[in-house]
Formats: C-alpha cells, sequence, structure tokens
C-alpha cells in the first residue's frame, strides 16, 4: 500500500466538509479529522490560527453570502511532497460564478497543516 496522500481527496473533503457545511457540529467533526491539531489558514488579509477558529471563518462565510452559496472544485487538486493545490469557484448555486481561487496546502501525516486561501482577483 502507498503511503502517499491523496491530495484530490483531502483537499475536496477541505471544500465540501468544512467551507461548505453549514451544521458548526459536522464541520468541526471534520475539521478534527482533516486538519492537524493546530493548523494554521492563510487569508489576504488575516491569519487564522486553530481549528476552532478556521470552522468560525468558515461558517461566517456561509452565512454573509446565503443558504445557497457553495465552493465547486474547479478540477482535481494537484501535490506531491507535502504540497497540494486545488482551483475552485463559488457563488450561489444556478447563478454566475462570484469567485474563483486556490487552496494551497502544507500537508503533513495525511493532514492540512497550513492552508493558503488564494484569491483571483476580477477583471474589471
Amino acid at each position: 500500500m502507498s503511503s502517499e496522500t491523496d491530495y484530490d481527496g483531502l483537499l475536496r473533503a477541505n471544500l465540501a466538509r468544512v467551507f461548505n457545511e453549514r451544521d458548526a457540529v459536522k464541520r468541526d467533526a471534520a475539521i478534527a479529522e482533516l486538519f492537524v491539531a493546530n493548523p494554521v489558514m492563510y487569508e489576504p488579509d488575516s491569519v487564522v490560527e486553530g481549528r476552532s477558529a478556521i470552522s468560525a471563518v468558515a461558517g461566517h462565510l456561509l452565512e454573509q453570502f446565503g443558504p445557497s452559496f457553495r465552493f465547486t472544485p474547479a478540477g482535481p487538486a494537484v501535490g506531491h511532497h507535502g504540497l497540494a493545490v486545488l482551483r475552485w469557484e463559488a457563488g450561489p448555486v444556478g447563478e454566475p460564478v462570484a469567485v474563483t481561487g486556490s487552496d494551497a496546502a502544507q500537508i503533513v501525516d495525511g493532514r492540512i497543516a497550513c492552508l493558503w486561501v488564494l484569491l483571483n482577483t476580477s477583471a474589471v
């Protein structure tokens, strides 16, 4: 059996089970499974430390953007040697995409240790 991490599965699970999960208890359980004990998330304007803080950020995003807002992978994640990247798009279901970006993650022992949220700038 290979010890190589399933980068695509891990980052897709993060998108689906953390950043699309509106139930805080389910979201916290997913974070406990997918993230190391003391993860760090780097957003464009802040640094978020710890599982509960990451859960709070995800919950706030979902509340802020409405009940049908969803993140969707825009292709498979790629990665090797502990680094993985997943492109995504987000917006209300059935409406035009509101934002696109990528998650870049440092993976340690099959879990997310650091997550960088990279937002694409819109062409105006």
